[in-house]
């Protein structure tokens, strides 16, 4: 029986066929750190890499070692994981092609960009700060415009200007650090 007869849609599958996986089955793909770092080692190094190179890649960045520190056992326990169950999952969502002996991104995986705008523990996410942003400068100009914050010694196209600094500054820090944490991007993934 398929799975669409069996009630389940196909792995990867959107709606009426489409390859493409839905938002869920994204984050899904992405929660789990081994699939990320996998991803991350794959962009960092570039296509084909070797199973045995990824696996000693994720096993030290997963126990926050050297390479060169790691034992046999913690070099197998993770390369029988990503072979048998997260580069099996990662191929049924289109997101690499792997032989048992070399993982390939495929073009999706670029597409994982969008889903990764990471928020440290300590932050506030990017959207609700600008939103604050947003109500400040709001409050400023309305200040200005209705006479409540003084314009005489500075003027209310410096108001305006001060704030819309303010904007651009967040803009350009927000792009920095989105593109810092981006996979692939550093030596070891955040």
């Amino acid at each position: 029986m398929t799975a669409e007869l069996e009630g389940e849609r196909p792995p990867g599958g959107g709606p009426g066929g489409d390859s493409r996986p839905e938002r869920g089955e994204i984050f899904d793909l992405l929660s789990n750190h081994r699939r990320r770092y996998t991803i991350h080692y794959c962009k960092r190094e570039g296509d084909p890499v070797a199973l045995g190179d990824l696996a000693e890649h994720v096993a030290a960045w997963e126990l926050e070692k050297e390479v060169s520190e790691l034992t046999s056992a913690e070099r197998k326990r993770v390369y029988t994981a990503l072979q048998q169950t997260h580069l099996p999952t990662l191929e049924r969502a289109n997101m690499v092609v792997f032989d048992d002996r070399t993982v390939a991104l495929t073009d999706r995986a670029a597409e994982l960009e969008v889903y990764l705008d990471i928020v440290p523990g300590d932050s506030i996410p990017w959207g609700l700060y600008y939103l604050g942003l947003s109500a400040l400068g709001l409050l400023a100009l309305g200040g200005v415009a209705s006479g409540v914050i003084p314009t005489d010694p500075v003027p209310a196209l410096a108001w305006a200007a001060g704030v819309l600094g303010v904007v651009f500054v967040s803009a350009l820090v927000h792009a920095v650090e989105g593109r810092r944490n981006r996979l692939g991007t550093a030596d070891r993934p955040h």
